[in-house]
């Protein structure tokens, strides 16, 4: 049976709402954001960060003079919904602002205050089922200018340092052709350790020690990927179109950002033109685990056996 609870407040975060199974629970931040600030099992660790002071606000002329006085943008950690492709300042709306929400029969749909400078209208819905490690969270972007706009909706899950992200290959054979896309970022060292190039899998190791930032995109088929964190396994899932969708980045529908605080798990939607008026959804499935074995994440094998467990 799912619950819903408001918690006064949550570390630095202000007040939140507790959503919550008896087995896993997600709070949300509804003075500012939205943020699902933590998820994780019903007393166990949070696979999303949540060290707000880990993240210097932006602010600088170019955005003041886009959004006004005062105004700046924090990252905050958690997970939080935006837009494809990537710009500054526009596409780093201070959302500070306190969040309207609405109970559902499973969960609850969060709606913050319009960016009226992008013309857009974002909305988080969160369903969580009634009585296992499962719930889906809903992305909506609504066209609220009166031109097209072409974007893609992007979950970003600003995940706990200390873990491992699995990136499951492509498998699909495509003779004499390519069959996978990777996107690489101009600030990336490949060579470096916390990356590992399997066959069938590529890994990305958080590791506090760095800090250079890591960051990769993958036109990921399967649209499945593993946050391992300690003896939890957050699996994050979502439908993809390759070869057929166009996806920003290169033909991406997977990234992650890594640095010294962090890990970020994204995932996109396809790049689409909306009409004036008209949302663009993106949906993901998230569980959670117990890590089953010990696992190498540098070797297929072991992972393979990892996931053949849960």
């Amino acid at each position: 049976m799912v619950s819903t609870k408001t918690i006064d407040s949550f570390k630095d975060y202000g007040r939140c709402l507790c959503i919550s199974n008896g087995v896993i629970e997600a709070y949300v931040t509804i003075d500012i954001g939205p943020r699902i600030i933590r998820f994780g099992f019903v007393d166990g660790q949070n696979i999303m960060c949540s060290n707000r002071k880990a993240f210097p606000p932006k602010s600088d002329k170019a955005f003041t003079d886009y959004y006004g006085e005062g105004k700046r943008w924090e990252n905050l950690g958690g997970h939080r919904i935006w837009v494809s492709p990537e710009s500054y300042p526009e596409t780093y709306a201070p959302d500070l602002d306190p969040v309207n929400y609405e109970l559902t029969e499973y969960g609850a749909v969060f709606t913050p205050i319009p960016e009226k400078e992008n013309g857009v209208a974002k909305a988080l819905e969160i369903k969580m089922d009634p009585d296992d490690a499962n719930m889906q969270v809903t992305m909506k972007v609504k066209n609220i200018s009166d031109k097209d706009k072409t974007f893609a909706v992007w979950g970003l899950s600003v995940s706990e340092k200390g873990g491992t992200l699995v990136i499951p290959m492509n498998t699909n054979d495509t003779g004499l052709l390519a069959n996978r896309i990777i996107s690489v970022w101009p600030y990336t060292d490949m060579s470096n350790d916390r990356i590992y190039w399997g066959n069938r899998y590529v890994t990305v190791r958080q590791d506090e020690k760095y800090d250079k930032p890591i960051k990769l995109g993958f036109d990921l088929n399967c649209g499945t990927v593993y946050f391992c964190l300690n003896e939890d396994i957050f699996r994050k899932s979502f439908d993809t179109n390759h070869p057929l969708g166009t996806y920003p980045d290169g033909g991406c529908s997977f990234e992650t950002y890594t640095n010294e605080n962090m890990i970020e798990v994204e995932s996109l939607s396809e790049l689409k033109t909306v009409k004036s008026g008209e949302v663009s959804c993106l949906t993901e499935s998230w569980s959670l685990y117990k890590k089953p074995c010990e696992v190498d994440f540098k070797n297929d094998q072991s992972i393979d056996s990892m996931l053949e467990k849960i």
